[in-house]
């Protein structure tokens, strides 16, 4: 269907399906769904290595993770064109040219399990399976290091069980990792650890706390607080935090979600420092971590003051 010949309202962008429209501009889940409701996808409007863009096609919504914000395919598209709502019917029509493909083939929204997918925490324990050892291993994470900071996590989905690499927030809650799941239970929330120091480091995801705990072991225990913000949308969250500190250290990602939190928060006091200058060619921390050919001890000394 050719939607730049159709007279479209934005109560008929609105309706259209968001899976079936990503689709046509060439976007497909990073895995199947399990239940035909959840679909999870590399961000369409930022640059990422974990998918954390989530679709609930029962709901027809999107929310993405990273940038903390979601709605209806007419947000999607305000965004994905960078226009307003006034000339989005103008410009969906013009610049989005969806053909949908008579092979898609997907369960009506109508026919969908009525119960929303929630994540319930049946069981923990230390690390343990040896895929997540070994997903650790390819994240270039000593188990010995996660054990630290991280337990081995059952949870339920949709009736089904599932175990993940679990890092704990200030909530009581996890966050959730394995090779081919990222997610939270709930509710979301940062996770802070201090020690009393008059400087702390910050910290988009905890693989990337795990990272700087991996490449600097011999830092002694107090020497910094930490705050991982378990997604840059909860930073004004820590900040009540962050700010009882001389020296705020920021180690945001390097997407653009990431670079603008970083801009904001050094227009705000000069107690915020930049400290992605060692991983600027890289997504993050842990990215640079994982490609580098440098030493990467090395490197980080440099870098800490």
């Amino acid at each position: 269907m050719d939607f730049s010949k159709q007279g479209l309202t934005l109560a008929r962008i609105r309706e259209l399906d968001i899976v079936d429209c990503l689709a046509s501009l060439g976007y497909e889940p990073a895995r199947p769904s399990r239940n035909g409701i959840d679909f999870y996808y590399l961000s369409p409007l930022r640059n990422e290595a974990d998918p954390s863009f989530h679709i609930n096609r029962k709901k027809n919504r999107w929310y993405d993770h990273g940038l903390g914000a979601g709605g209806s395919m007419v947000q999607f598209a305000m965004r994905y064109l960078g226009c307003s709502e006034e000339d989005l019917p103008d410009r969906f029509g013009r610049d989005f040219s969806f053909y949908q493909s008579q092979e898609l083939s997907f369960i009506p929204r109508q026919e969908m399990e009525e119960t929303e997918s929630k994540i319930t925490i049946i069981g923990e324990r230390p690390l343990w399976s040896y895929p997540l050892k070994n997903y650790l291993h390819e994240r270039h994470i000593p188990v010995a290091v996660a054990e630290q900071f991280c337990r081995e996590i059952t949870y339920e989905l949709n009736g089904n069980s599932y175990y993940a690499i679990g890092f704990k927030n200030d909530g009581g809650d996890y966050e959730l990792r394995n090779k081919i799941f990222k997610q939270s239970s709930s509710p979301k929330d940062i996770t802070t650890i201090g020690n009393g120091a008059k400087a702390v480091q910050v910290f988009e995801g905890f693989f990337d706390f795990l990272t700087y705990k991996t490449l600097y072991p011999e830092l002694t225990a107090g020497a910094f607080d930490f705050v991982i913000l378990n997604g840059a949308s909860m930073f004004e969250r820590a900040r009540p935090f962050m700010e009882q500190h001389e020296r705020i250290g920021l180690w945001l990602d390097r997407d653009t979600t990431g670079v603008a939190y970083t801009a904001y928060a050094l227009s705000l006091n000069k107690g915020y420092f930049d400290e992605s200058g060692l991983y600027i060619k890289h997504k993050d921390l842990n990215d640079w971590l994982t490609n580098t050919l440098l030493t990467p001890k090395k490197q980080l000394k440099q870098k800490i003051r």
